[in-house]
């Protein structure tokens, strides 16, 4: 195993892609959330907004850059027939897979610490003068309040939970434009189809199964009655997406041919 996390390490760190991928990723999720926090004003304590996810609002766009980083980690290889030098020099499909998966959550965990730690930065220094005061019920961002810590931390999770799901994904279909289309669907199009759901309990059921609604309820902080799902309980549902997507790309990877 240690001698295939060392191979995709070093395939996936010598990709041209693979740093401006991560370091758009980045910059674009830090700022969508600076341009979401500057684009609220919060006049009254019942503005009803949640500052904590007002500012981690850039992970909706950034999350679309990891998808297509873990997609191209897999479907890369078979485009260019590399797929078939990696499986002659580790034979056991599975540890591939796994080696993959490993190294992609390890660059995405780190680049979405950055990508989060930037993205309150800007609300901490930006939602104050729109009105996020103590005199409006709103306390300074801060990591030291569990609710923050937890929305911070939960959404770090979220985006490398999104690469291991696209990874299977990518697997499973082997295309890449294939791969990125689907993933992408069930990201931004199960919360539209939702919403075109007439009757409030179906809506509700299909939010709480959705990886997109369900898994970026973590980052809730205020008003946590009114969600679909608990914020644990939702990245729990995306966890069981990228499960079933891994698990059915590492069954398809063996017993296909290359």
């Amino acid at each position: 195993m240690r001698q295939a996390v060392h191979a995709e390490w070093t395939k996936l760190r010598t990709l041209p892609g693979t740093g401006w991928l991560l370091l758009g990723c980045i910059a674009l999720t830090a700022a969508l959330s600076a341009t979401a926090a500057a684009a609220v004003k919060c006049e009254s304590t019942e503005c009803g907004l949640d500052p904590a996810k007002l500012s981690l609002a850039g992970i909706v766009l950034g999350q679309a850059v990891v998808v297509i980083l873990a997609v191209l980690a897999m479907s890369g290889e078979y485009s260019t027939g590399m797929i078939r030098t990696t499986l002659a020099a580790i034979p056991h499909r599975i540890t591939v897979l796994a080696a993959k998966a490993a190294v992609l959550s390890g660059l995405v965990l780190a680049a979405g610490t950055i990508a989060v730690l930037a993205s309150l930065l800007a609300g901490w220094l930006i939602l104050p003068g729109q009105g996020f005061t103590p005199a409006h019920g709103h306390a300074p961002l801060s990591l030291a309040y569990g609710p923050v810590l937890r929305a911070a931390a939960g959404s770090v999770l979220y985006l490398a939970l999104i690469g291991l799901l696209s990874l299977g994904v990518a697997t499973a279909v082997r295309d890449s434009a294939v791969a990125i289309g689907v993933v992408l669907a069930l990201l931004y199009l199960f919360p539209i189809f939702a919403q075109l759901v007439t009757d409030p309990d179906w809506r509700q059921r299909l939010q709480r199964i959705g990886p997109m609604t369900a898994g970026l309820a973590i980052q809730a902080t205020t008003g946590l009655n009114n969600l679909p799902i608990s914020p644990w309980a939702g990245l729990g549902v995306l966890a069981a997406w990228a499960t079933a997507a891994l698990m059915l790309g590492g069954l398809l990877l063996w017993l296909r041919d290359a």
